[in-house]
């Protein structure tokens, strides 16, 4: 998505440019002049603007360990990276950029309010972090498949969403899907979900709807089962006894043992060390 400002040079995010709007966005009069005498340490600023800046990278924002809220948009970002640092980031707005791939985000668990609207964007992925997420922005991309809808299913604080302007918004069943499959949404593409409605999509949706929270449900099932295999393997680790509610303590201790290899041969005992690990 071109700019108007597009011809100028890219630049960079370097220590003067963050220096500078770091300067110009803290505090003013006596209390600003105290601070450029003594300095604004980067780990203290809560709330940044890099807006219409040309910036073509996202980088050098590590020391940023406490912002809150991050202002990059209407640049000609290409990536999203450079935020694994900014753990405590609440707000981000990367709208208007140049960005094709949501990716860079999986440390941002406390990111409530996301915007990527305006970019070259065709799949909702790589969000999963996001436990918090109130808020997401993808209006004016390229997505065009449904099934990112039924993605964002797995972000139970979401209330806002925004997808005008992509091929997905042009079907039919759009709004009657979004509906059915987001039923704790509040607002979509800037306006109150309809409730009435909403009632008449489940109605509609009510079978693949059921069919799906079922699935669901195994896969949850199926994650909390492997999650709790590998916290009992963690504490066995500590306590490096590891592997020894299976076979590998006995397969290990005889598995080169010629001697005891002999006994295998005795009548029934074959039978018994094959019954053994069940």
């Amino acid at each position: 998505m071109s700019r108007p400002y597009d011809s100028m040079e890219p630049k960079v995010m370097d220590d003067d440019m963050l220096k500078a709007a770091v300067g110009e966005q803290g505090p003013q009069e006596e209390a600003g002049q105290l601070a450029k005498q003594e300095g604004i340490l980067f780990k203290d600023v809560l709330s940044l603007q890099l807006d219409f800046q040309n910036i073509l990278r996202i980088d050098n924002l590590w020391q940023f360990e406490n912002l809150k809220k991050l202002q990059l948009n209407n640049n000609i970002i290409e990536r999203i990276e450079g935020l694994t640092n900014l753990i405590h980031l609440v707000w981000l707005d990367l709208s208007f950029n140049n960005i094709e791939a949501i990716e860079g985000l999986d440390t941002l668990v406390n990111l409530e309010d996301l915007s990527l609207s305006n970019n070259r964007i065709s799949k909702v992925d790589s969000l999963d972090a996001l436990v918090k997420l109130q808020v997401l922005s993808l209006g004016n991309n390229q997505i065009s498949n449904m099934m990112n809808i039924i993605y964002l299913r797995r972000f139970p604080c979401l209330r806002t969403l925004s997808l005008a302007g992509n091929p997905v918004s042009e079907a039919e069943e759009y709004k009657m899907f979004i509906y059915a499959y987001l039923s704790d949404l509040v607002y979509l593409d800037f306006r109150r979900v309809d409730e009435q409605m909403r009632e008449m999509a489940k109605m509609k949706h009510q079978y693949s709807i059921d069919e799906l929270k079922h699935r669901e449900a195994q896969l949850q099932m199926k994650l909390e089962e492997e999650q709790a295999k590998q916290e009992k393997l963690e504490e066995h680790k500590m306590a490096f006894v590891e592997h020894l509610n299976g076979p590998f303590l006995f397969d290990s201790m005889y598995s080169e043992d010629v001697e005891g290899n002999k006994l295998s041969y005795l009548p029934g005992v074959r039978e018994l060390l094959e019954a053994y690990p069940f």
